[in-house]
Order: C-alpha cells, then sequence, then structure tokens
C-alpha cells in the first residue's frame, strides 16, 4: 500500500519472471532487514491510510446510534477491533494479489514485494488478526457486531479479492461491500440491533465506493492493463467510466437526503449533504464534460474528483457525528 527488490516493469518484460521472483519472495536468508523496518513492514500490510477512512465513517454513526456522546470505552474497542478486522482482510489481500501487485507500479513498495515480510508470515499474520478481532468484537462488544465484521473480513479476501478482481469490470462495485460495512458495524456496537439509519448510510458508501475508484483506476489503468484486471477504465473508454461515475454520484446524493424525512437528522446535516453533494455533483459532471471532450492525460484531472470523494466522505459522516447535538 523490503529485500529483493522486483521491478514492476520486469527488465525482460517478461510477467513471469516477475511471477517467479514474487514467488521467491521472503524465501531468502537476507541480512538486512532490521526490527523496526520490519515492524513499519508489518504495519503497512494492514493499510493504516485505508483504515483511516473506515473508521471516519464507524465512528460518528455510533453518536448518530446514541444521539449523543456513546461510551468512550466502546468506541476504542469499536476502533480497535475494526482496525484488527480491516487490517486482517488487508493483509490477506496482500497475500493474495502478491503477484500481480510486483508489476504495478502503484503496489511495487509493499511489503511483501519488497522482501521485508515473507508470504507465510503475511498469512499468518491475517489469519491472527482476523481471529483476534472477532474475538475482541464478541467478548467485549457483541457478537452481531463481530459477525458483521467477519463477514466483511470474508467478502474483503473471498468475493472481492479471489473472485470478482481479476474476473468483472464490476469488481469495486460489489467488492465495495465490504467497505459499506463499518456503517453496520458502528450502529449495532452502540444498539446491537439494525434498523434503517444505518443501512441508508450503508448505501450511501455502497454508491460512493465506484466514483471514488474509478478516478484512481483511471489515472492507474495502465497498471491495472498490463496485470489483467479488468477495472472498468481498462475495458472502457474515458467517457463510459464518466457516464456511470455521473449515474452513481447522482444516486448517492439521493440516498444521502433520505436520512431527514425519515427523522434521522436535522437541519445540520441536510445543509451539509446538499453542499457537500452539490460540489461533487459540479465535480464529476465537470470531469464528464472533460471526457466527452476527449482530454487525456493531466489535463483530465480525474484525480480531482478522487481528493475530493475523500473530503466528501469525511464532511457528511461528521455532520452525521454534530447532527444529533444540534436538534
Amino acid at each position: 500500500m523490503c529485500v529483493t527488490a522486483v521491478e514492476s516493469r520486469p527488465a525482460d518484460g517478461g510477467t513471469a519472471h516477475a511471477v517467479k521472483a514474487v514467488g521467491e519472495i521472503g524465501t531468502s536468508q537476507s541480512p538486512s532487514r532490521p526490527i523496526g523496518a520490519r515492524i513499519k513492514g508489518f504495519v503497512a500490510l494492514t493499510k493504516p491510510r485505508i483504515i483511516e477512512l473506515l473508521l471516519i465513517t464507524t465512528v460518528p454513526v455510533m453518536f448518530l446510534a446514541e444521539q449523543g456522546v456513546p461510551d468512550l470505552g466502546l468506541v476504542l474497542l469499536t476502533c480497535v477491533g475494526g482496525y484488527l478486522s480491516a487490517g486482517g482482510a488487508n493483509a490477506l489481500n496482500m497475500y493474495i494479489d502478491r503477484d500481480i501487485d510486483a508489476l504495478m507500479d502503484r503496489t511495487s513498495q509493499r511489503p511483501l514485494v519488497t522482501g521485508m515480510v515473507g508470504p507465510r508470515e503475511c498469512l499468518a499474520f491475517g489469519i491472527a488478526l482476523a481471529v483476534v478481532s472477532t474475538l475482541l468484537f464478541g467478548l467485549t462488544v457483541n457478537w452481531l457486531s463481530a459477525w458483521l465484521s467477519l463477514g466483511a473480513l470474508l467478502f474483503y479476501v473471498v468475493v472481492y479479492t479471489m473472485i470478482l478482481k481479476r474476473r468483472t469490470s464490476q469488481n469495486i462495485v460489489w467488492g465495495g461491500i465490504a467497505g459499506c460495512m463499518p456503517v453496520l458495524i458502528g450502529w449495532t456496537a452502540v444498539t446491537n440491533s439494525l434498523t434503517w439509519a444505518p443501512l441508508i448510510l450503508f448505501m450511501v458508501i455502497f454508491f460512493w465506493t465506484p466514483p471514488h475508484y474509478w478516478p484512481l483506476s483511471m489515472k492507474v489503468k495502465e497498471d491495472y492493463a498490463r496485470v489483467g484486471v479488468p477495472m472498468l477504465p481498462v475495458i472502457a473508454s474515458n467517457k463510459v467510466v464518466a457516464k456511470q461515475i455521473v449515474i452513481y454520484s447522482w444516486v448517492m446524493v439521493a440516498v444521502s437526503l433520505l436520512l431527514t424525512p425519515l427523522g434521522y437528522t436535522g437541519w445540520f446535516y441536510t445543509a451539509v449533504a446538499l453542499a457537500a453533494g452539490g460540489w461533487w455533483l459540479w465535480e464529476a459532471h465537470a470531469l464528464q464534460n472533460r471526457a466527452k471532450a476527449e482530454v487525456t492525460g493531466a489535463k483530465l484531472k480525474e484525480m480531482r474528483l478522487f481528493h475530493w470523494s475523500i473530503t466528501y466522505v469525511s464532511l457528511l459522516f461528521v455532520a452525521v457525528a454534530v447532527d444529533p447535538f444540534l436538534r
């Protein structure tokens, strides 16, 4: 997201050579693997920056469920459990994808590729985190949250990474369900039950994920094409991808506004959802207009929407947390 480096573009141009090299990662007894770098390598396996985004969608929902400040000990346990669960899923994802990670520029410095962590170590680490996180949730939070957490992990590893990712351009659409689960986990951690509010926010993240990730995929589509991963931008034109981004964006914004008429949020959340959603739609349509004009390269500015998508989801969920105090 180490110390036999594997080139992302093998010098001989052969994929087989790179895959063979990846298979050998971690088997050599390199003398230069200091403990500090090893620790950083294991931390990197969990993809901390991605988990930060997952926690942004977990904690605010706990405030909404409580309609105020939830028990801070419960928040801490939920965050720790969520980090360990998502970290385990990410480590197992890196274990499975270590062959293509070695061929992609974006992933060429991941710990398994560089050799800082061996494949068997990564596999054991991922499984251990999965077990510990499930037990932590079950024994200190509740078992509904535990099963939702384990379900998210298994969905990401098995359904997305092993089944969908290399087979269909809809991989990120359905695989994104795993990233929606923290919303449900945050709510059930407080209430030990489910209702429409977390399900609506689940759908917000579901429709947010493709237009969040597709701009990044547009930027690095050559990486994905080289390893045979059929992300939508690899198999479709920029016009088609941008049109899909606009469609998903409109649905996402519409779904985000359902919380207020159903009585779960008030004026503050509505104002933030309208303002942030309006700006998102502006950026999405601007990207579509550039794609229609056949703009390419840096002038396409696809990463503008990617970076804004992170700001959008952060603002929206901060509003989710703040709104109960202003009603």
